[in-house]
């Protein structure tokens, strides 16, 4: 009997597309929750629940969704909310896709601290990221060509930053994408001239700083309070209401110990 209940719900699974073990849950998704928050979360959730594996693939937002449409992944973790087109798909597909509020975030403009620069306004944050201000020289800064990095196009917080900081014009033709968070924050560490924009959790990379927009620095208090312009929710995706160990994942990110490492980490906690 054992044995018939084993088999059954391997091909369940196998059917949901998400070749995994009871005990093993997939999660892909957006870097900029799990590059450094969710593996933290899968290793406190492993010491409440030994003998869990966690799959855990972060390649941008637009990758987390797919996974839930086409079944390869239990949760996707996105910074941005699904598309009309992401809806309308999974809809097709006969999938449910359902959010869930995880965290909110803030995205920092990040510049090297070699830079003199003190602030900028959104309208700078504007020009610069679309290219209309090439030199630091046009927002006040030292003269010096600017160098300006980006998430590519599958990232979740590509778009956010286009629709929050650049009323959804295209980024600058000469900036430069990069595959998650850190690399930008990387990049800018290395180089006096360049800027690029991260999640919070990010900020405290070695060689940058964060710039007050319109005199509001990217915090907890000024998330909460959306004094700060660039603050989102970030979400975990599922096939309608999770079940068995992504519900119970889910459940541990949004209780009391999960949003404490929300905290922790640098996100804001959604209570």
């Amino acid at each position: 009997m054992i044995k018939t209940k084993t088999i059954l719900l391997g091909a369940v699974l196998l059917i949901g597309g998400v070749t995994a073990k009871a005990d093993r849950l997939v999660i892909k998704g957006s870097d900029t929750l799990g590059a450094k928050l969710v593996p933290q979360l899968a290793e406190s959730f492993k010491a409440q629940h030994p003998g869990t594996t966690f799959d855990i693939a972060a390649e941008g937002s637009t990758t987390g969704i797919a996974a839930i449409i086409d079944g390869t992944a239990q949760i996707g973790m996105s910074s941005r909310r699904a598309k009309s087109s992401e809806v309308s798909a999974a809809s097709a597909k006969g999938v449910n896709l359902k959010p869930t509020i995880v965290a909110y975030d803030g995205i920092a403009v990040i510049v090297n601290t070699n830079n003199p620069l003190k602030s900028l306004t959104k309208k700078q944050v504007e020009q610069i990221f679309t290219g209309d201000i090439t030199d630091w020289s046009g927002v006040g800064g030292s003269g010096g060509k600017i160098s300006v990095y980006t998430r590519n196009t599958s990232s979740g917080t590509y778009s956010d930053f286009k629709e929050l900081a650049m009323k959804k014009r295209d980024y600058a033709p000469g900036s430069q994408k990069m595959a998650g968070n850190e690399q930008i924050a990387a990049e800018a560490g290395k180089n006096p001239n360049g800027v690029g924009y991260v999640g919070m959790a990010y900020t405290k990379a070695a060689g940058v700083k964060p710039l007050p927009i319109d005199g509001a620095v990217p915090s907890t208090q000024s998330v909460q309070s959306h004094s700060y312009p660039y603050w989102r929710p970030t979400f975990y995706y599922t096939n309608g209401e999770p079940s068995g160990l992504a519900k119970q994942f889910l459940d541990f990110t949004i209780g009391p110990a999960g949003q404490k490492i929300v905290a922790q980490v640098g996100f804001v906690p959604i209570k």
